[in-house]
């Protein structure tokens, strides 16, 4: 069986007026490729033809109706012809036992298997009596046709026919079109392509540090994003060049602190030994720093200048220095499936297409390698010059400096607690504050520190010698406890000074550069280390780089693409009908002009079958805007308003305002759109042939993706999702997308089969000719997908009876009823063609009379 996922479109031929064009095969193939090719489809291994025509037509257009039987394809060719209006007239038989219009003649080749007759004598467009409308009503026609259009509907009536006596039935309708007015939805349209495309701001090539990290990336790129700053790469191979120089300076740097320690302890405030010990060892480690620099910058040239070497050259070049690049095997691998991955991540979460290309930007800058040149600068900052200026930048006050004045001061207290001839042992503790601050500022001379680091604590010693002799004189202590007092008061000089000189000789270490020195080493190690991890795998990520660089401007592009396709003009050339009738379209509906994106030839592609209202008027009838004057007078100003004007009484018409989801799914659309369309471009991607070629391929691609889109929003409405939807996509619901109440939908399909729910398109005349027997009609109940789980709920809430084989449509603008009522038994009449040479050698078609099949 043909299912509609087989079918690409419901191909139109109008015979009552363009029948003399389609009088052979060639002319038939190439009506139909113009009709597909500007739906952007294929040729179908499964054709469905539209038939136009008139009860008179059948026999005049049999050459036309057995081209359409033999047309060439794959599968099974399925035909349905909508007749409009009144049967011919009897024929010329006295025998006739039916009146004029009272019998449709049908040629034999249209009751083979997958034709069948729809006959809609009078399309009753007329909504009170006082109305004479034609029986035609080009404006109904065009809703009829537009229905039946939808393959899901095509189908599912062709194969109802099959129960029908003669595969001929006459059709009894009631429609509900829930739709958005036009001014909505160009503006929804507009906004959701402004949403899609995203604002073109200058911003940083690269996005800070913050706005996202490694964990963001697909695995494919993460690896190769994160060895960058991942600090598990070891640069320096055990016992080689880089590793001797580092491990000799951090030995000098440790016996210069070694050596720093002795001097700080009181045997280095006495003994100048230590000092001297100390400088030598700091000098050794000033030299070995300048090694360990050199050898850096030795590294950061080999990568060249301003480019990146070969892997195995820059393996080499480092391996010599005692560097090891680790293995990069596997971290390359499904780099374009991770850009698409990321690429899909992105526009999943909603952002807009330049916002995705910036992060394509920044995700270049952040894995694309450095040359070693460009590291260069960053040497600078360990130079012995620069680590000097840190080192003297270090001077200052001396640690202790102030709590060790009032220490003195008490020292001196205590220790001049004497009266009469002792009173020169109060000298004794400024002695020993003089005494080790000579010896301090020998040892300190060249620091910047000589002398001030015991100045005031000397100095506070004498003034609290001299008030204990006057607290003496005044209290007359005993000696007993003067002698004491002066014993604590040299213990606490003593330990007073040895703390001062500690935090002295501590400063040696910033002032003198081992902190510096130590500093110095740890930078220029990771500054080594972030030299060897730029050349780890520095092919992969170069072109991990170029292709995230191509992906952003292949995204760029795509947004300027949405921006031409927002800016289309809305007006078009008006399309001219294959019978000279026009159809303006309304002034702001612009959805219905041809997108500035499509390469068509506007001229070409609007010749015949683009517009509805003119290519199903009658040659000298009038088109859709056109009406007489009482209905000009009736008319509202916006026929959208009401749902009436210019409809047939058989359509409701029920127009949205649009609701809280509809930008967002349109944009949303656009999205799936842009991954369709970007689908080739991976492959190319993958294999490195991601060039101007596969981007300019790209672009075009999602200029006909987007016209699709425009075209779909224009025929389907916006419930029904784009044939380039994600499958997974949850649509929204019809209150949110419309503003319509889907309450209404469930009413009109879950109706009583009676004849009042529709509108029979028959005559009075031809309705006489239709079965009286209710069973035989054959009821057909549609409605959009789109709205299938609000109408079930409807019916679940309201506790209607469920209706049984709900035909649920692709179409997501009309739902309602279809009722296929047979005729009677006599009134087909199915004749063959007698076939006849001209004179000419033309094969001609000639009905014999009374000749039934």
């Amino acid at each position: 069986m043909t299912t509609p996922e087989d079918i690409g479109a419901v191909v139109h031929l109008d015979l009552r007026t363009g029948a003399a064009e389609l009088g052979t095969a060639p002319a038939l193939r190439a009506a139909v490729a113009r009709q597909l090719g500007r739906a952007g489809l294929p040729e179908p291994d499964h054709p469905l033809f539209l038939v136009v025509d008139t009860p008179a037509g059948l026999a005049d257009h049999q050459q036309q109706y057995e081209l359409l039987t033999t047309y060439r394809a794959v599968g099974e060719v399925r035909i349905l012809v909508l007749l409009v209006g009144s049967a011919p007239g009897t024929y010329d038989g006295a025998d006739e036992v039916l009146q004029p219009d009272r019998r449709l003649v049908r040629p034999a080749v249209l009751r083979a298997s997958g034709t069948a007759l729809l006959w809609a004598g009078d399309l009753r467009s007329a909504r009170t009596a006082l109305e004479q409308p034609a029986p035609d009503a080009p404006e109904a026609l065009a809703v009829l046709v537009d229905l039946l259009s939808v393959p899901d509907v095509f189908l599912r009536v062709l194969d109802d026919f099959g129960s029908l006596p003669d595969t001929v039935a006459a059709p009894g309708v009631r429609l509900l079109e829930q739709d958005l007015p036009p001014e909505v939805r160009d503006r929804a349209w507009r906004d959701a392509l402004a949403r899609f495309a995203g604002e073109d701001t200058e911003l940083a090539p690269d996005l800070p540090a913050t706005a996202w990290t490694t964990a963001d990336l697909p695995e494919p790129l993460r690896g190769l994003a994160a060895g960058r700053t991942g600090r598990d790469l070891r640069h320096r191979e055990a016992g080689g060049t880089a590793d001797a120089a580092y491990g000799a300076c951090a030995a000098a740097l440790d016996d210069a602190e070694e050596s720093l320690a002795g001097l700080r302890s009181v045997p280095g405030l006495l003994r100048a030994s230590r000092r001297e010990a100390f400088e030598a060892d700091l000098d050794q480690a000033r030299q070995a720093l300048g090694d360990y620099r050199g050898l850096v910058g030795t590294a950061l040239h080999s990568g060249g200048s301003g480019t990146v070497p070969s892997a195995a050259e820059t393996a080499a070049r480092l391996a010599a220095l005692g560097l090891r690049v680790p293995s990069a095997e596997g971290v390359g691998e499904r780099i374009g499936e991770g850009l698409r991955e990321f690429a899909g991540r992105l526009l999943g979460q909603g952002l807009a297409l330049r916002a995705v290309a910036r992060r394509f930007t920044g995700l270049a800058g952040r894995v694309e390698p450095v040359p070693g040149s460009v590291l260069l600068p960053k040497l600078a900052e360990y130079s012995a010059e620069a680590v000097a200026r840190r080192s003297g930048a270090g001077s200052g006050p001396v640690p202790g400096a102030v709590a060790g004045p009032s220490a003195a001061a008490v020292a001196g207290l205590l220790g001049a607690l004497w009266q009469g001839p002792f009173v020169a042992l109060a000298l004794a503790v400024p002695l020993v504050f003089l005494g080790l601050a000579a010896f301090g500022a020998s040892r300190l001379r060249g620091t910047g520190h000589p002398g001030r680091w015991a100045t005031v604590p000397r100095a506070a010693a004498p003034v609290g010698a001299a008030a204990g002799v006057l607290v003496a004189y005044a209290t007359e202590p005993p000696l007993w406890l003067s002698a004491p007092a002066l014993v604590a008061a040299l213990g606490l000089a003593v330990e007073t000074a040895r703390r001062l000189w500690r935090a002295a000789s501590g400063c040696l270490a910033t002032v003198h550069g081992t902190t510096a020195l130590r500093r110095a080493l740890s930078g220029l190690d990771a500054l080594l280390a972030e030299a060897v991890r730029e050349h780890w795998a520095a092919d992969e990520r170069l072109y991990c780089a170029d292709a995230a660089r191509s992906v952003a401007g292949m995204l760029r592009a795509t947004a300027a693409a949405a921006d031409a396709e927002a800016a289309a003009e809305p007006e078009r050339p008006p399309a001219t009908a294959a019978a000279g009738a026009t159809e303006p379209p309304a002034a702001d509906d612009w959805l219905a002009a041809a997108s500035a994106l499509e390469t068509d030839v506007l001229a070409a592609s609007d010749d015949e079958d683009s517009d509805w209202a003119s290519a199903y008027a009658w040659e000298d009838g009038p088109a859709w805007e056109e009406a007489s004057a009482e209905q000009s007078a009736a008319r509202p100003a916006d026929p959208w308003q009401d749902g009436t004007a210019g409809a047939p009484r058989w359509l409701d018409r029920e127009s949205g305002e649009g609701g809280p989801e509809l930008v967002a799914t349109l944009a949303g659309d656009l999205t799936d759109a842009a991954l369709v369309a970007m689908a080739p471009y991976w492959g190319a991607v993958e294999r490195g042939q991601a060039g101007a070629l596969a981007l300019r391929r790209t672009e075009d691609r999602v200029r006909e993706l987007l016209s699709t889109a425009r075209r779909h929003l224009r025929r389907n409405g916006v419930s029904a999702p784009p044939p380039f939807a994600a499958a997974h996509r949850i649509r929204a619901t019809s209150a949110n997308l419309l503003g319509t109440d889907p309450q209404r939908v469930a009413e009109l399909v879950g109706a009583e089969p009676e004849r009042q729910a529709v509108v029979q398109l028959s005559s009075p005349e031809q309705g006489t000719l239709l079965s009286r027997d209710p069973a035989a009609a054959v009821w057909i109940r549609f409605a959009p997908e789109a709205v299938r789980g609000e109408v079930e709920k409807a019916w679940r809430t309201s506790g209607a009876a469920w209706p049984q084989g709900t035909l649920w449509t692709s179409s997501g603008r009309y739902a309602g009823l279809i009722r296929l009522t047979p005729l009677r038994m006599g009134v087909v009449d199915t004749v063959r063609p007698r076939e006849r040479p001209a004179p000419d050698g033309a094969d001609t078609y000639e009905r014999r009379d009374g000749d039934r099949w």
